[in-house]
């Protein structure tokens, strides 16, 4: 039988812009938690210690961030973890910082530089023209090896560190716009909103061989889904003060 959908209006959000998360119960019979996920935590860090700090044990993330990421990180407790999906269709913003010269196999910080490249050609209008003219729109991308997709039942990313390299076919994504933060080059910053599925490390490591150089992201903040917004949202810290 197919899990019954929770429209979202329907359930309670909380951030650090209301009392709602003052009834604990709240989180027992479902409730939209937003979470501002601290550098070097992974998604499931985040999971963990939320469910280690309220009734029910029910608690997931809507849409994964990486590690060396930060920002807004959706969880659901009980039965607003039927609604999961609905929040993974939204559109999502984020803050990134990519740096030209060098690619990575892991495509940000995460692993060594593997190739590297001249940068000193680029100049912000070649960013600026190259991200509108191939980075906008509905737009191929092949994700990046070190990834949480399934091959035959395991995780790319595990793969990747044993040295098996699995080629995948390109998907097709949505950026709906791309607008430039800061040029300090070989850095640049850009705020990006997009559609389901989309790898910002991935666009980095793409941006700097459209660009005749190569690149890799050292910085990402993730600060929007849908309405969503980080601003509203609660550090772990914070969390953890919240009446029990």
């Amino acid at each position: 039988m197919a899990k019954k959908v929770i429209s979202l209006d329907d359930l309670p959000v909380v951030g650090n812009n209301n009392t709602v998360h003052r009834d604990s119960e709240i989180y027992s019979t479902g409730a939209v938690l937003l979470m501002d996920k601290p550098l070097d935590w992974t998604s499931f860090d985040v999971v963990n210690y939320v469910r280690n700090r309220i009734p029910p044990k029910k608690v997931g993330h809507a849409g994964t961030l990486d590690p060396l990421a930060s920002g807004l990180l959706i969880l659901c407790t009980g039965k607003a973890t039927k609604s999961i999906s609905q929040i993974q269709e939204l559109d999502k913003t984020y803050e990134a910082k990519i740096k030209f010269g060098a690619s990575t196999p892991s495509y940000d910080a995460e692993a060594e530089p593997d190739i590297t490249a001249e940068w000193n050609h680029i100049s912000p209008e070649m960013i600026s023209e190259v991200l509108q003219q191939k980075f906008t729109g509905l737009i191929d991308q092949v994700p990046p090896a070190y990834s949480a997709i399934k091959v035959k039942g395991e995780r790319m990313y595990k793969l990747a560190r044993r040295g098996i390299d699995i080629a995948l076919n390109p998907r097709k994504i949505t950026i709906h716009e791309i607008n430039i933060l800061d040029v300090s080059l070989p850095e640049v910053t850009i705020r990006i909103r997009c559609g389901k599925g989309t790898y910002i490390r991935s666009l980095a490591h793409d941006l700097g061989i459209e660009l005749g150089s190569r690149a890799h992201l050292i910085g990402l903040k993730r600060t929007s889904i849908g309405h969503f917004d980080v601003k509203d949202a609660v550090t772990p810290e914070e969390f953890n003060q919240f009446p029990k």
